[in-house]
């Protein structure tokens, strides 16, 4: 096997699944998000023999995930929005959450509450607050400023706050100062 080939494999093996996950918070769609995920190892592919070291291996691939997101956005003359209805909670005979059924349901509802989000704060606060980039790897990802980061992150765990403090945070949710 060539280095080049041997170099792909071991990326996609370590990188696919975190590139689904973005591209799934993004698109909402499974089909899309796994449609876009082969897109970003081809562009990969491509630009590979491209690639200078500047940045960690990590943030570039998370860069090229970025650009093909946007790129399928652009292409879509209508952007979709789900709903953001609340599903009922389901109890079990006494009358006591299933956790197993909650913890889904909970992650549905994030998954949701964050599609809703305009594309520049769901960014920020997957990269920040679900996949636990510092505030410098996700400006280097969206390719924008440091502040921008903590302000887009900010305001997008505002807009959450309003959307899910009726279900989750009778108190709240903190996003003053957030780094």
């Amino acid at each position: 096997m060539h280095d080049l080939e041997q170099q792909i494999l071991s990326i996609h093996k370590q990188y696919h699944l975190d590139i689904y996950q973005f591209l799934l918070y993004f698109t909402g769609n499974h089909t899309e998000a796994e449609d876009l995920t082969q897109e970003v190892f081809i562009r990969l592919l491509k630009a590979l023999p491209t690639y200078d070291g500047r940045s960690e291996m990590k943030t570039w691939i998370f860069s090229i995930a970025k650009y093909t997101a946007i790129d399928a956005y652009r292409r879509r003359k209508m952007y979709e929005l789900l709903p953001s209805e609340w599903l009922k909670r389901l109890h079990s005979k006494d009358g006591i959450p299933e956790s197993s059924w909650e913890s889904k349901e909970t992650q549905h509802e994030l998954m949701n509450a964050i599609r809703t989000l305009k594309p520049a704060y769901r960014m920020a606060v997957y990269l920040r607050g679900i996949k636990e980039f510092s505030i410098k790897e996700t400006a280097e990802i969206l390719g924008c400023t440091e502040s921008k980061v903590k302000t887009d992150f900010s305001r997008g765990l505002q807009i959450l706050q309003q959307k899910l403090k009726p279900h989750y945070y009778p108190g709240g949710l903190q996003t003053e100062n957030v780094k």
